[in-house]
């Protein structure tokens, strides 16, 4: 491989080396590069540089193609001297990106020259900060919402959290308005201009997004943000209430021209291109010298019943919140479709300001013609190896010992029974120290990052390892019960 400008080349066939110091000069030249922390999620939160993304080695196969579209973009791995990076690199170029470097000492010398954040999503909730201070976006206490709520009839809570959120736990009076929804819709929930419009979500940042875009879209009504969210809510001592299913989809029809209308001029003032079908097609084939991510900002209901070709799901008020989980790649393109002239301006709009190029296309340039969910785009999984299926592990379950590679989260909240929690990035530590001398069944969320792991487990260990088909979830599709906060 042909060192690029700024990095030192590694002996024999691995990756080479870029400094902290030339990753910060292209984050301010504002070339395309991609910084990928491949720790798990956890190391990651505590420590990480302000542009990396979270990419965990196990993880790769199953989400690189997507937040890296194009093979050629630039991409730099980090760990923190765990030796995941030279693994990760090798991973990353076999699926044919071309471009693939290591960041010279990792995690450590990045402290040396630049500032490292905790937490996840810490660019958009930096940005989410910089708005409140820069703007004064209105926000009540917990204590002054319940108040409201309380005492004010002509009063609204629109819960911009996405709806599995929100029905897990909501606030009163809440109604389930996810954050890139919020301009599109408040004005038809209300209407009369002396209604007061309180916004909340879980902490702070989509709280003040949400209530600064109406303020931005133009709406007339007292307009806060619930301080804190429903974090600060449940600290002040205030009930919730859970199982909430209020939503308002229904889309604007009286105060629909004026919701557009009041769009537009902000995303005119902001600066916010909207596409003719020439430039549209040019940046298309631009795609394999610039990244272009395609995104479809509606409501996941909307995008599976019809989005046009080669666009992912990313409802806006996330994308604007958790804008890691879709682009990885700085000074990349982004181009957002929605078909009704108001809810990509809006998210675009945040974007821009964010330090992205974003640009808007609608209906009138690119038909909605596909139906369906959009599968993850990942590599075909290997074939070779073992499997078995559930009606065989349910028959020889006393054979078997069960592995699961799901996240911590989504072990602790159902899993095979008996299942180990085990990380794929620790099978050379974990494996040898499991109990028994079973033999081992992978299992994951669909079976394919257990299958994509097979290897790495077969050596090591010296037990018979294979997969699971289907993973966890053809075992709970056999109507087989998923046990619960069980600790390896």
């Amino acid at each position: 491989m042909k060192p690029i400008p700024g990095t030192q080349p590694k002996p024999s066939d691995a990756a080479p080396l870029v400094t902290p110091t030339e990753l910060r000069r292209r984050w301010r030249a504002g070339e395309e590069v991609a910084l990928l922390d491949v720790r798990e999620e956890g190391p990651y939160s505590l420590a990480h540089p302000f542009f990396a993304v979270s990419l965990p080695l196990s993880q790769i196969e199953l989400r690189v193609l997507d937040l890296i579209p194009r093979l050629g973009a630039p991409i730099a791995v980090y760990d923190d001297g765990e030796g995941y990076a030279e693994r990760a690199a090798k991973r990353i170029s076999a699926l044919g990106y071309t471009d693939v470097s290591i960041l010279d000492g990792g995690l450590g010398a990045y402290r040396t020259v630049g500032e490292v954040f905790r937490d996840v999503n810490v660019p958009s909730k930096a940005f989410g900060e910089l708005v409140e201070a820069i703007r004064h976006t209105p926000s009540l206490s917990a204590n002054e919402v319940k108040a409201l709520i309380e005492t004010e009839p002509d009063l609204v809570v629109l819960d911009a959290r996405r709806f599995e959120e929100y029905r897990t736990m909501s606030i009163p009076r809440g109604v389930s308005v996810p954050g890139g929804e919020l301009a599109f819709r408040a004005r038809e929930i209300a209407p009369a201009p002396g209604t007061t419009i309180i916004v909340n979500c879980a902490g702070r940042t989509r709280s003040i997004i949400g209530a600064q875009s109406l303020i931005n879209a133009g709406l007339p009504n007292k307009i806060f943000a619930l301080r804190n969210g429903t974090i600060g809510w449940t600290l002040a001592g205030h009930a919730v209430e859970r199982g909430r299913t209020d939503r308002f989809l229904q889309r604007p029809e009286a105060t629909y021209s004026a919701t557009r209308a009041s769009a537009a001029q902000w995303a005119e003032r902001v600066g916010v291109p909207v596409l003719d079908r020439s430039t549209f097609d040019r940046f298309l084939a631009q795609a394999n010298e610039r990244t272009l991510y395609l995104l479809d900002v509606r409501t996941p209901e909307e995008y599976e019943r019809g989005h046009p070709p080669g666009f992912a799901s990313a409802p806006g008020g996330q994308l604007v919140q958790a804008t890691d989980e879709w682009i990885a790649v700085r000074g990349s393109r982004l181009v957002l479709f929605d078909d009704d002239g108001v809810r990509a301006r809006m998210a675009a709009s945040w974007l821009i300001q964010m330090g992205w190029e974003a640009h808007v296309v609608g209906p009138d340039v690119i038909e909605a013609t596909e139906a369906g969910t959009r599968p993850p785009r990942r590599p075909v999984p290997p074939t070779s190896g073992g499997a078995i299926d559930v009606a065989e592990l349910i028959a020889n379950r006393d054979n078997w010992t069960v592995i699961d590679l799901a996240r911590s989260p989504a072990y602790a909240a159902g899993h095979i029974p008996g299942a180990h929690f085990v990380l794929a990035s620790r099978f050379s530590e974990d494996l040898p120290r499991l109990p028994g001398e079973r033999a081992i069944v992978l299992t994951s969320a669909d079976g394919d990052e257990a299958m994509f792991a097979l290897a790495d487990a077969t050596a090591s260990t010296q037990r018979k390892v294979v997969v699971l088909k289907g993973g966890t979830r053809a075992w709970t599709g056999s109507n087989q019960p998923l046990e619960r906060d069980r600790h390896s």
